[in-house]
């Protein structure tokens, strides 16, 4: 179909068309006819002798049309005039007697054409709308002719044939290249701005990356058409939001169909009524007499052509009146400012479309009137999936095998680690790092693990750091079996991977995030199938222990670690519950008591209330049960007495007891026999007892940070000691006797009162420089001999 626009335009293109429906069309023709209407009438009024006037004869009654009585008609006389006196009242007669609306039949015509054409194309001009029109045609452009719609529909259809019938590679080969070639067929009417890319730059990407997601057919986009799609996915996002907001555009061409409406009926109305006034003859009467004559009788050549095509105008008048009608029919009976592609969803597979509303919905109805795929082809950049896949696509150009290969380092655990950290997705070269041990993923978002990581045979260790990952089938299969350790950092509760309580073969789990906010409660799932659970690592900030923990694992949890970050944990009866748990860690959890549900845990090696708020330890009498209590960490509290009771825990071989508010070191401390690690630092220690020769066994002895002013003789009959920390004390002196710890490496002494250093330290063989702190200038006043024998 040809619209005005096009003529106006002399052929030109013209993108506003996609946006007229075909009663807009429709109606725009009947606007050609009115102007044609218009034209001919004009024509005729220009070359044909619209009037012709005769004085009326003596004894003939003009009104009545009959003749005096007086008079025969045979005894008339013939009145004559002049050529001249002819012209001058043929035209006096069209001034004054013809009515108006015949004379400007053609103007009329012409003005209400007008009136049409501008009314119907108002909404294209006005500010407000124009804008979003021509935006959206840009874009809509672009979007048709981006090579990614069509690699992005071709590869879709055949995987949707593939599943659905199952066919041979011939025949999917085929069916895809139909499908590719229908699709590269299909023509925008819109200006295009194409990129040319060399055949032998495609052939390469396609054997290198072997196609567009794996399908070999389709040809591989380069890097610019890449860059180029992504930023269309970009102006999409952003037009949908400006459109979305309000429903300018609806409300415009409502009101403009309706003034349409509105001036057809005026016209029709009165065209009608005119219409039948138009006169074959008329009587003229002349009062002033110019020509000696009063009384004329005027004929209307064109009455009969005019009449005619006032009825004409009349029924195509009707004809855009219906259109108007059939117009506010569409627009009240169909739903407009909602736009659903579940269709598009069906037939693509791309299940992400997301529906749309208001003015963006309204656009997209008015292309459906002019071609059903264009709003397909725009649904392909509204996709998450689709974009998705863009990025993947644009990611494994940046990130080649040599470039992931330079960021692998070995961590401490003198493992092969890999850290990707806000990248747009998993580049494919990932899963060829075979030598690969721990991945580390932080804030990548909307992105799936596919099959390729069953390449990575040594993998075992996995972080997840604000990440919204999903697992393919396959995928999943490899971790469960091959995963033992994972990592999760979260803000919301979505960012919590829900495959990860299908692994089954998982023995640590470290969950970091808030579990208890403001407005409600995230339940953790179901951990049934984490049946070889060891180790649960909690930063959190809940009440109690999350039922499904207790409930799941607790039978085989070996080890638990609670950081609440200083919400106070209310509840822990559930602890009863983890028959079998070796270490137990209830850090920053509030606790103003060693909660009592502790002391069933018989199997207990470690314990560790860190960061808590005790002021007193009295419990400590109940931890006579735990025979197997090797570390008992009590450090960064507010504790400002140890009890007697603390010698029944004879077991302990670990005990830290720094950062707390402890001023004196009860005798029963050293009872502990099998003590080799004690922490006292950051307290109000004065001094140290002479009972501490009884820990024979004491390796590491940590007392910085204090005020004590002398060591007694005594802590030198702990000739087992490695580690003395003695620093930011008040100690005016070091004894000689500290020769006889022959075993010591590491000894700090800054930050007290000394005035020199005795020259017997030289005698601790196994001490260096490096590990001896103290001030350089206490360092000088040892012997020469005695200094060069640290630096060896």
């Amino acid at each position: 179909m040809i619209a005005i626009d096009e003529i106006i335009n002399h052929g030109e293109d013209n993108p506003f068309r996609i946006l007229k429906p075909w009663w807009d069309v429709f109606a725009e023709y009947l606007i050609i006819f009115m102007i044609m209407i218009s034209v001919f009438a004009g024509t005729l009024q220009m070359w044909s002798s619209e009037i012709i006037c005769i004085p009326v004869p003596e004894g003939f009654n003009a009104t009545t049309m009959t003749w005096n009585s007086s008079r025969n008609q045979q005894d008339a006389t013939i009145n004559r005039m002049d050529r001249q006196q002819y012209d001058l009242i043929d035209q006096w007669c069209y001034d004054n007697a013809i009515l108006w609306y015949s004379k400007y039949f053609a103007y009329i015509i012409l003005i209400h054409t007008l009136i049409f054409l501008v009314s119907s194309h108002f909404w294209f001009k006005f500010p407000g709308t124009s804008s979003k029109i021509e935006h959206f045609i840009n874009i809509l452009g672009k979007c048709l002719d981006s090579p990614w719609t069509t690699k992005s529909l071709s590869t879709v259809y055949e995987d949707i044939q593939k599943k659905e019938e199952g066919s041979s590679r011939s025949e999917s080969a085929v069916y895809s290249s139909s499908i590719q070639s229908s699709a590269s067929a299909f023509s925008s009417p819109l200006p295009r701005e194409r990129t040319s890319i060399a055949p032998e730059n495609v052939e390469s990407n396609v054997q290198k990356n072997g196609g567009v997601f794996g399908n070999p057919t389709a040809r591989m986009l380069d890097k610019l058409e890449c860059e180029q799609a992504k930023a269309l996915f970009e102006k999409v996002k952003k037009f949908r939001l400006y459109t979305e907001k309000g429903d300018i555009l609806y409300k415009m061409y409502m009101r403009q169909t309706m003034l349409r409406l509105f001036q057809s009926f005026i016209i029709t109305t009165y065209v009608w009524e005119l219409s039948p006034n138009i006169l074959y003859i008329v009587h003229c009467i002349d009062d002033v007499q110019v020509t000696g004559f009063r009384e004329f009788f005027c004929i209307h050549a064109l009455r009969r052509m005019y009449t005619m095509l006032s009825y004409v105008y009349i029924a195509v008048i009707c004809l855009y009146m219906c259109t108007c009608i059939y117009t506010l029919y569409w627009i009240y009976f169909y739903k407009l400012k909602d736009y659903s592609f579940e269709k598009v969803r069906d037939e693509t597979g791309i299940n992400d479309i997301p529906d749309v509303t208001k003015d963006f919905a309204f656009l997209l109805h008015l292309i459906d009137q002019y071609d059903k795929l264009y709003a397909r082809k725009f649904a392909v950049f509204l996709s998450d999936v689709s974009e998705n896949k863009l990025r993947q696509l644009n990611l494994n150009y940046e990130w080649s095998t040599e470039k992931l290969e330079m960021r692998i380092v070995t961590n401490t655990d003198q493992k092969k680690e890999l850290h990707l950290f806000m990248l747009p997705g998993i580049p494919n070269s990932t899963y060829e790092m075979v030598q690969l041990e721990v991945l580390k993923l932080e804030l990548i978002n909307d992105i799936s693990i596919g099959e390729g990581i069953s390449q990575l045979k040594s993998l075992n260790e996995l972080w997840l750091y604000n990440c919204t990952i999903k697992v393919e089938n396959k995928a999943l299969v490899f971790l469960k079996v091959n995963l033992h350790i994972m990592r999760v950092k979260f803000s919301k509760i979505e960012e919590i991977p829900q495959w990860m309580y299908n692994l089954s073969n998982l023995k640590e789990l470290h969950l970091e995030g808030d579990l208890q906010t403001d407005s409600r409660t995230c339940v953790l799932q179901s951990m049934r199938d984490l049946e070889r659970l060891q180790l649960l690592h909690l930063k959190t900030n809940v009440i109690k222990v999350p039922l499904t923990i207790t409930t799941d694992i607790a039978q085989h949890l070996l080890h638990l670690t609670i950081n609440n970050q200083g919400t106070k944990l209310l509840s822990l009866n559930s602890v009863k519950k983890f028959y079998v748990l070796a270490t137990l860690k209830l850090i920053s959890c509030n606790l103003e008591r060693i909660p009592s549900a502790i002391f069933s845990l018989s199997h207990l090696t470690e314990l560790d209330l860190k960061d808590n708020n005790l002021k007193s330890i009295e419990e400590i009498a109940s931890f006579q049960h735990f025979c197997k209590l090797r570390i008992l960490k009590l450090h960064y509290n507010s504790i400002v007495d140890i009890p007697l009771y603390i010698a029944k825990v004879a077991s302990v071989e670990m005990l830290y007891l720094n950062k707390n508010k402890i001023s004196e070191l009860p005798p029963h401390l050293f009872k502990l026999s099998k003590l080799f690690h004690l922490e006292l630092g950051f307290n109000c220690i004065k001094e140290i007892p002479a009972e501490i020769e009884e820990l024979e066994e004491l390796q590491y002895l940590g007392i910085d940070n204090n005020s004590i002013t002398k060591l007694p003789q005594e802590l030198f009959k702990c000739t087992k000691l490695r580690v003395l920390i003695l620093s930011h004390n008040l100690l005016n002196q070091i004894p000689p006797n500290i020769e006889k710890l022959t075993h010591l490496r590491q000894l700090e002494i800054a930050g007290n009162q000394l005035s020199e250093l005795p020259p017997e330290l030289g005698n601790c063989g196994c001490l260096k420089r490096e590990h001896f702190i103290v001030e350089e200038e206490y360092f000088n006043t040892l012997p020469h001999t005695v200094r060069e024998g640290f630096v060896k």
